[in-house]
């Protein structure tokens, strides 16, 4: 969405908790060698502006004088890392890892990122947007991201927001908020565009190709417009693992007067992916690229518009309100044996979901004394209704058993308020989001309903220190929670009456970033209360309140451009480091690392520009991670339990800008370099080893006008 700064009206750009000694004592390193002197550009409050990234957050302003820990990757740097999905960019962010451990892992239909040791398995708990909307079917009754409607080509940039921004967005955001912006509207008069075509080939398995345009411009009359479509077809490294993707949007602005606007975006998004799923050790160590599930897939749709009215009203007041809708549908097939009888049945899980959300938000600037406050005021509400469904069919007659239907429906309503209060080098900004949810869950079998209220105030407090005009010191403190979801309502009894999932977490950290150096440590704590964990399976599933976790670490990253008049003209150095230890404190596993999570992660990496030429080398690692509670080291047979070891993958490329036609671009790269082979374990019905990606070299070219 495009931004269009009207007036010089500062803003504030703070968020996160008041612990400013401890955010000191953190930031013990060459950075005091700058001298503490607030200069006029340190103390500067940040514009109000219209149209946001990410509604009433105050995400959209600098990263830089942020307080939380936040990492935004660009356009640029996506396409220079030679990230072929989501995933590939995911793993190069500080705190972040992709789990991978589901029985879609390596198609083109599921995310899963887990934030700081919470649970990666389909991003349960992340607040995941989509141009600041929620990107799940059902944010409140099934946040998990099995279908996620996204595609690499179609993002101008990835927002990951891992402390700081828990007041305004929920329900779950322990995790994290993580916004995924599309390709911006141009604000030139000519139209513009471009078109992509890439070519992924495996040295194991199939290969695919990925193609995308983007179309617009700028009309005299204030309309403008953009056409993005991204697609994708072929396979990947697993034998018949077909994948189909079409990800069509087109966004329009147009301005009512020279403080406010209209803005919005009709989208369309399909997928077909067929998922060989788990092996087991025999099966893994004859051909970890086989499949033995061939009729095995996942597939869906879903349609979707958003629109929104936003109104600099004078240098003190803006108003926004953005409502949105969407229809998906999704579904799913996997191969089930029975362990007694032997027979053999494929089981359909289809789904469907309607949601509607509307949320408007004013915020007033006012001087108190020798400060200044910015006050916001919002509601959300937002209604999610659907059905899930439960059948199978014999694979020996093709006879179709009974079907199982449940309605699902949820209405939240959530009323923030916060004040960014700003004064000298001081950033401070209290808040309060409470939340109001009415789930119920009716069986058409049984005429059975099961019906679960949840209220929950969230207070949380951010502040931050321009120490400088380059530093900036932060520390906070919020809470989430997790409401019980649509699956696990009708396993409550009165004896089990589920209570929302809580958590608490604190964080401190400081940020330098001048013109050729940015570096950031964080050090957080999260101590995550009430968690619903699933027991049993078929028919003996049931959820419980049992799992209590704590979530401590450091997240570190650093980046050097050198001077372009020095020796290493040209050249970009990078790194990160997180380390994290995420434990169990509940039960018998009291004390074990939390499953699929590693404590050690990095990534290092180089570029080099000289002329027309580019070229990139880089290193992503993780260690040892456990696939149960238990942390068994020694590996079943069936390869879904034992320990999962940790690898480095390496990737190269190599891109070149035509100095002669303008806007053509040439890229060829490898990842996983030494061809690594590497593995995870699922964790459902689709049990085994899951290989990860071997050599994969491509080709890339992009010509724009």
């Amino acid at each position: 969405m495009a931004r269009i700064t009207r007036r010089s009206n500062p803003l504030i750009p703070a968020r996160l908790k008041c612990a400013a000694a401890v955010a000191l004592a953190v930031m013990a390193m060459p950075i005091y060698a700058q001298q503490a002197q607030p200069a006029s550009d340190t103390t500067m409050l940040d514009a109000i502006q219209v149209s946001s990234d990410l509604l009433g957050t105050g995400l959209e302003n600098s990263v830089k004088r942020y307080a939380g820990a936040r990492t935004v990757v660009k356009k640029e740097e996506i396409e220079n890392s030679g990230a072929s999905n989501i995933s590939d960019v995911m793993r190069r962010i500080p705190g972040v890892q992709v789990s991978d451990n589901s029985g879609s892992a390596g198609s083109a239909i599921s995310l899963n990122i887990g934030i700081r040791g919470l649970a990666g398995r389909y991003s349960p708990r992340s607040t995941i947007l989509l141009d600041g909307i929620p990107m799940a079917n059902a944010p409140y009754g099934q946040p998990q991201l099995s279908f996620a409607p996204v595609s690499l080509n179609n993002i101008e940039s990835i927002d990951v927001v891992r402390g700081g921004g828990a007041v305004r967005y929920g329900p779950q955001n322990v995790g994290g908020i993580i916004n995924f912006k599309t390709r911006a509207i141009p604000t030139t008069a000519e139209a513009v565009g471009d078109v992509t075509i890439r070519q992924n080939d495996y040295s194991k398995g199939g290969s695919n190709t990925q193609y995308s345009a983007f179309a617009g411009k700028q009309l005299d009359n204030g309309l403008g417009f953009a056409l993005l479509y991204s697609g994708m077809s072929g396979s990947d490294w697993r034998v018949r693992s077909d994948e189909k993707v079409n990800d069509l949007a087109l966004k329009f602005r147009y301005e009512l007067s020279p403080t406010s606007e209209i803005y919005g975006k009709f989208s369309y998004y399909d997928v077909m992916s067929r998922t060989p799923g788990g092996l087991t050790v025999a099966q893994y160590n004859a051909n970890p690229f086989q499949n033995t599930r061939p009729t095995d897939f996942w597939s869906g749709d879903r349609k979707a518009f958003d629109v929104g009215y936003i109104n600099t009203i004078s240098d003190t007041q803006e108003f926004e309100i953005r409502t949105y809708y969407n229809e998906s549908n999704r579904q799913s097939t996997l191969y089930t044996v029975n362990k007694t009888s032997g027979a053999i049945t494929i089981q359909h899980q289809p789904r469907s979901y309607q949601t509607l959300g509307i949320e408007p938000r004013y915020t007033q600037r006012f001087n108190f004394g020798n400060t200044t406050n910015d006050v916001t005021v919002g509601y959300r509400y937002i209604r999610e209704r659907g059905d899930d469904n439960v059948y199978s069919e014999s694979i020996t007659t093709g006879a179709y058993g009974a079907q199982t239907t449940f309605d699902n429906s949820t209405d939240a309503h959530a009323v923030y308020i916060d004040d960014k209060i700003a004064f000298g080098a001081w950033r401070i900004t209290p808040g309060l989001r409470f939340e109001h949810i009415n789930s119920l869950r009716h069986d058409r079998s049984t005429g059975g309903d099961f019906e679960v209220k949840n209220n929950k105030p969230l207070p949380s407090l951010n502040v931050a220190y321009l120490l400088t005009q380059d530093v900036t010191l932060f520390a906070n403190y919020g809470t989430s929670f997790g409401v019980v979801q649509n699956t696990q309502l009708n396993t409550m009894t009165p004896a089990n009456p589920l209570q929302p999932e809580l958590a608490k977490t604190i964080e401190a950290g400081a940020r330098w970033k001048s013109k050729n150096f940015s570096a950031e440590i964080t050090a957080f704590n999260i101590r995550f209360d009430n968690q619903i964990q699933s027991v049993g399976s078929g028919a003996t599933l049931a959820y419980y309140n049992l799992g209590k976790t704590e979530h401590k670490g450091i997240e570190t990253a650093i980046d050097y451009t050198f001077d372009k008049a020095g020796p290493l003209a040209g050249f970009n150095a990078y790194a990160n480091y997180t380390y994290t230890r995420a434990k169990q404190e509940s039960g018998l596993t009291a004390g074990n690392d939390v499953p699929f999570y590693s404590r050690n992660t990095d990534t290092v990496g180089m570029r080099y520009v000289t002329g027309p030429w580019g070229f990139n080398l880089s290193s992503t690692h993780q260690s040892k991670q456990y696939a149960d509670d238990k942390n068994t080291v020694a590996e079943s047979a069936d390869g879904s339990n034992g320990i999962i070891p940790g690898f480095r993958l390496w990737n190269a490329q190599v891109n070149w800008k035509s100095p002669n036609k303008k806007g053509l671009e040439l890229l060829a790269g490898l990842n996983n370099l030494t061809d690594e082979r590497y593995f995870t374990r699922t964790t459902d019905g689709n049990l085994g080893k899951l290989v990860g990606a071997p050599r994969m070299i491509y080709v890339q070219a992009r010509v724009a006008f």
